[in-house]
């Protein structure tokens, strides 16, 4: 070590000659040995012998570093750093940490063809032994600690429960955990939450999940806010996939109470800017002014999902009205072109000028009610809020025909309305086929039409359809509900169609 002194670079004379010294005896000691086996009468035996034994000492070096290289470290005492083999547990806990990023893989490296049925589809899937499984979605409620988690997976991993995705939602007092599982087949839903129960979990609440469940969560949550960017209407069907089944009602704003919604409490028809989260219930402020309602009575909301609803709320507020331009072209049996495209509030005019070319019996027929209230219902029928609007317009850009699928809580509802002059031409049926292929894409299970019993277009246009029907009359009143759970119609949507 060389030490400044004064600001200068002291050096030691002592340790340079040292080292001189240890250089000429080391040349004093070679000089002797070479003397000593040169000279001496066993000098080529000592030097044949002393390479034999140096070969020996590499190769004995050799051989015991190729067999031990791979051997496991030693004892607790070892500082290799190494960490040993993992239990059983320590595996199963491991799993579930990795299992969101698995079952996201294993679902994009496994494409599925259009309308192919999978064991997943159904709920039904089978562990890499073979043996049948059920996928599971569960939330519980566990203690705020360390631990607690790691309790609750050792629990689901005795009873050979895969965990395949967690989120996890904090409370005030403790955290709700949300499962994806995959549990044999054989075991009951009971069995499942009387071991999570064992295991500190409570308030817990179990449902069949299938293959669209495996899609994690911000994936999912990106993928609707995209469709929520694309098309207002898709607000409502955006909030449903978001929270599960619920009901979602949209309420007017209330004159006199729109401003000053803020500094009450929150009502069946206010909601304060910022929204309110109440167990069961979340009002949000509607884009418009009004108030969204979600309900959902068997599972109380958390925080995060509460914030969750309120940023795709906001998304769509920022956004402003809109709806896909696209639109098709058809050719009527007679030669005449009609276009089908999206509609809303900004077709207003043109759908008031069509109810005045409409007799009173058409009109009668679609609003079941007095004819000389209908142009108050189509500001309400062609706001995206409350569903979504086809348009059959002529080659001039007339309407002739409208077609509405409005979102009815958890139903569905569908109304077709044609001008006299175009009806019996295939319009309705051209219309209908639409609207039940975007409540198909939207999850609806069915679809319903109110309509008169002696209102034979409508009726033959739903049994166009080939889906199961079901009709109900009372008082002359028909409600025609079809099954979406079979073949879809063949419909092309507007908006996927060439401009």
């Amino acid at each position: 070590m060389t030490r400044k002194r004064h600001g200068r670079p002291a050096h030691h004379w002592r340790r340079d000659v040292v080292e001189l010294a240890a250089l000429f005896t080391a040349v004093a000691v070679a000089d002797a040995v070479a003397n000593f086996v040169g000279h001496g009468p066993d000098g080529p035996e000592l030097l044949l012998v002393s390479a034999v034994i140096l070969a020996a000492t590499a190769g004995f070096h050799t051989w015991w570093a190729r067999r031990h290289t791979h051997a496991p470290p030693g004892g607790e005492g070892s500082d290799t750093g190494t960490r040993p083999s993992p239990t059983k547990d320590e595996a199963g806990h491991r799993a579930a940490r990795r299992a969101g990023t698995t079952a996201e893989a294993t679902a994009e490296a496994t494409p599925e063809a259009p309308g192919a049925t999978t064991p997943e589809s159904s709920g039904a899937t089978a562990d890499p032994h073979g043996a049948p499984t059920a996928l599971w979605r569960m939330r519980t409620t566990v203690r705020d600690q360390p631990g607690s988690l790691a309790a609750l997976c050792t629990a689901l991993a005795h009873d050979r429960v895969d965990i395949l995705s967690l989120q996890t939602h904090p409370l005030a007092e403790g955290t709700v955990d949300e499962f994806l599982l995959r549990a044999p087949a054989a075991l009951p839903a009971s069995d499942l939450t009387r071991t999570v129960s064992r295991a500190g979990g409570s308030g817990t609440w179990i449902e069949r999940a299938d293959a669209h469940d495996l899609v994690d969560a911000p994936t999912r949550i990106l993928g609707l806010a995209t469709r929520t960017a694309l098309d207002a209407a898709e607000l409502p069907l955006a909030l449903r996939q978001l929270l599960g089944r619920c009901t979602i009602r949209s309420l007017p704003a209330t004159p006199g109470r729109a401003e000053g919604a803020g500094a009450g409490p929150a009502s069946e028809e206010s909601a304060p800017v910022e929204g309110a989260l109440e167990g069961t219930v979340l009002r949000l402020r509607a884009p418009e002014g009004g108030v969204i309602t979600v309900e959902r009575p068997y599972l109380p909301f958390t925080p995060t999902e509460f914030a969750r609803a309120r940023a795709l709320v906001e998304l769509d507020t920022r956004l402003g009205p809109r709806i896909p331009r696209g639109q098709d072209v058809l050719t009527l049996p007679e030669g005449s072109d009609i276009t089908v495209s999206r509609a809303d509030t900004g077709d207003l005019r043109a759908a008031r000028a069509m109810h005045d070319r409409c007799s009173q019996r058409t009109l009668g027929m679609r609003y079941h009610g007095p004819v000389n209230d209908a142009d108050r219902y189509l500001n309400h029928l062609l706001s995206p809020r409350f569903g979504r609007t086809l348009a059959a317009r002529t080659a001039s850009g007339r309407v002739v025909g409208l077609g509405h699928l409005l979102w009815d809580g958890d139903e569905t509802e569908i109304a077709l309305l044609v001008e006299d002059e175009w009806q019996r031409r295939g319009i309705g049926g051209e219309l209908l086929g639409r609207l039940v292929t975007m409540a198909i894409e939207a999850g609806c299970e069915s679809v319903y039409a109110v309509t008169q019993s002696s209102n034979t277009g409508m009726v033959a246009a739903m049994r166009g359809l080939n889906l199961p029907l079901d009709f109900q009359i009372e008082e002359g009143t028909l409600v025609i509900t079809a099954r979406l759970d079979a073949t879809p119609v063949s419909s092309h949507l507007p908006y996927d169609s060439r401009q």
